[in-house]
């Protein structure tokens, strides 16, 4: 490996680490405090920490009135929806679960674009990984066949759904849009607001005047803001600078293994030979569906010149 490839390829392991072990300190943090309000302030922390460092590094200038709007309207999308509803959804499913949903996300982009741009069509291989994918959260779920049964269970997948169309849109929105600017600031504006979304939400459907700050809440909080939002992105910014998209991609794989593991050591959740095929079917659809994407892009524009 290149010598100026190792930090980049460092920064892309501690994405898929890090990124991987949310879920399950999300999972922990839920069990003892209210999703919402608890999303609602980790977002608003990191956002407001982020956004002041890179202010009074001087590296930046506040953005102006429409720029603000735009990182607003991603941070509904992307953080209010996408995490907020993750989190809510965490309460009433595995974090492994979840976090194998939430791997479709990279699927969800691609099928959007395609939506989007009339002219291109799903071709054979997007087509035969999608239906891998589909076929390997089927197995999942039929392996939680006593959980899925349960209302509950069935609302929190429902929810992830929801979470991962709205994020997978909104990065699809922001980047049609034109995603100028710094990308640390617009980070910082997209995770604060994210945040502010949340509070009417927070206010309304949680029972706010029970809340208590256990040592599991405070804990999952401080690493969720620290590692998982501040230090995780700043990776990721670095990554898509250095490295292609394709692999860079190779996180949305990772996770959801790290995820699972994570899941089934610290919190007993379950894990046994199918889960693991499962995960395997699903990765690889995703995979095929990334790589038969790319291959189509390429095709078009070597026939296009």
């Amino acid at each position: 490996m290149k010598k100026d490839l190792l930090i980049p390829y460092i920064a892309l392991g501690a994405i898929c680490l890090i990124w991987g072990t949310t879920y399950l300190v999300l999972r922990i943090a839920v069990l003892h405090f209210p999703p919402l309000l608890f999303v609602t302030i980790r977002q608003i922390i990191a956002g407001a920490l982020l956004i002041g460092f890179m202010l009074l590094s001087r590296k930046v200038v506040w953005p102006n009135l429409a720029h603000i709007k735009r990182q607003a309207i991603a941070g509904f999308f992307m953080i209010s929806l996408g995490n907020g509803l993750v989190a809510w959804a965490e309460v009433l499913i595995p974090s492994g679960v979840a976090a194998i949903i939430c791997s479709l996300m990279p699927v969800m982009v691609i099928l959007i674009n395609l939506g989007i741009n009339g002219s291109e069509r799903p071709t054979a291989a997007i087509l035969i990984g999608v239906s891998l994918g589909l076929a390997g959260i089927i197995m999942i779920f039929k392996e939680h066949l006593a959980q899925f049964s349960q209302l509950e269970y069935q609302i929190g997948i429902f929810a992830i759904f929801i979470a991962v169309i709205s994020w997978a849109g909104g990065s699809v929105w922001l980047k049609r849009r034109g995603n100028d600017g710094n990308a640390f600031m617009n980070a910082g504006l997209q995770m604060f607001f994210g945040g502010v979304w949340l509070i009417p939400g927070a206010l309304l459907f949680e029972d706010l005047s029970r809340v208590t700050w256990s040592a599991e809440a405070l804990y999952s909080l401080i690493y969720l803001v620290l590692i998982g939002s501040i230090v995780a992105y700043a990776c990721y910014s670095y990554v898509l600078r250095k490295l292609p998209m394709t692999i860079v991609s190779l996180y949305a794989y990772v996770n959801p293994i790290v995820a699972v593991l994570l899941g089934w050591i610290v919190l007993n959740e379950k894990l046994n030979i199918q889960i693991g095929i499962a995960i395997l079917v699903t990765v690889t659809g995703i995979y095929i569906v990334n790589l038969g994407y790319q291959i189509g892009r390429l095709w078009k524009q070597q026939f296009s010149r």
